[in-house]
């Protein structure tokens, strides 16, 4: 298959990434179990009587997926694609919330219809009045590599020429309540986290959306060449390296040849060894995580992708982001590698433009 062109990127996040400056001023967040997303004035993008009835996540989809689509200077897209791993939670907890406060009678459906997962994507195409290709994958933390996969498909089979893709996942009370209880979520007094060598288990849990406009022709705000991507729901741990090595030699690619490997350290003990197992393939490379900045969550790989994407065009690596003390004089090649929990590892190969 032949690559296309990742044309534009938005994202919001815990850190200020709307914000043109946002490299300057990256913070580790290491000592909060939940951690929030910056939102911006909601009001300058979304009518207030629309804005009052979307939960957060279809908010934050809206105005990055908005930022996405004017840097690629595209007004309407192809095909629109979204990943999420808990979708609109936020209205699903309410709508359960009123199930049984009122024994399951009397129940205003407007919380149900708007707690399915492709709400999200389906907002955005009403607010384009776009009637074009319209999906949602809900793969947990492969949602968003899924989405882009299709987004590539669409595009080699000619079925389209520009597609927004994106991925979107929001905290909520009583789901945070829950990671809490089952030590999905890092106690209190395994904090600060130490995210590369930590002998606690669970995450500090964030949220936040990422979009990017994928199109089959280079254009002068193009980020990225999307090479490949590759997706398995089980990994065995000694089978972590002939994975990644074959993905390479698919693309004819050697370790050597992998100029930054970006991976999703969470601070969790028992998944993490993943990671500390494929960094040792690189020991040319450099070597950045990026969860220290904006917690773990179902589609936290949007926010890798979307760091990578600046790394490849400005050609700067964040300090704030290294592992290593590898320094390259042209980062040509960034491979991302991210699983939750140990389960549904992608793979993603990104080339400079």
């Amino acid at each position: 298959m032949s690559a296309v062109y990742i044309n534009s990127a938005a994202c919001i996040s815990v850190q200020d990434t709307l914000n043109e400056n946002f490299i300057q001023n990256l913070k580790p967040e290491n000592s909060s179990q939940v951690l929030k997303a910056i939102e911006p004035n909601y009001k300058e993008f979304i009518p207030p009587a629309a804005s009052r009835r979307m939960s957060k996540t279809v908010k934050m989809s809206s105005v990055a997926s908005q930022y996405a689509l004017k840097e690629a200077g595209i007004e309407n897209p192809d095909a629109i694609i979204v990943g999420t791993g808990m979708g609109c939670s936020q209205d699903s907890e309410k709508f359960l919330k009123n199930v049984i406060e009122n024994n399951e009678e009397f129940l205003t459906p407007t919380f149900f219809i708007q707690s399915t997962h492709n709400t999200v994507s389906g907002q955005i195409a009403l607010g384009l009045q776009c009637h074009a290709y319209n999906f949602t994958y809900v793969n947990t933390s492969s949602s968003l590599e899924f989405s882009l996969l299709d987004a590539k498909l669409q595009i080699n089979d000619d079925e389209a020429e520009n597609v927004l893709v994106g991925s979107t996942d929001e905290k909520t009370d009583r789901t945070m309540e829950l990671y809490k209880l089952n030590n999905t979520i890092k106690k209190e007094e395994n904090l600060p986290a130490d995210f590369l060598n930590s002998n606690s288990e669970g995450v500090i849990w964030g949220e936040g959306s990422s979009f990017f406009v994928i199109g089959k022709e280079k254009t002068e705000t193009s980020y990225a060449q999307l090479k490949d991507i590759q997706i398995i729901n089980k990994l065995e741990l000694v089978e972590t390296q002939q994975f990644v090595e074959d993905f390479l030699a698919k693309n004819n690619l050697k370790s050597e040849d992998i100029d930054t490997v970006i991976v999703g350290f969470s601070g969790d003990s028992e998944s993490d060894v993943y990671y500390k197992n494929v960094s040792e393939l690189f020991p040319n490379s450099a070597l950045l995580y990026y969860k220290h900045l904006s917690g773990e969550f179902n589609t936290a790989s949007g926010f890798s992708a979307f760091m990578a994407c600046h790394i490849l065009k400005k050609q700067v690596i964040p300090e704030v982001m290294k592992i290593n003390s590898v320094k390259k004089s042209e980062i040509k090649n960034i491979l991302l590698y991210n699983h939750l929990g140990g389960k549904d590892h992608s793979l993603v190969l990104l080339e400079k433009a």
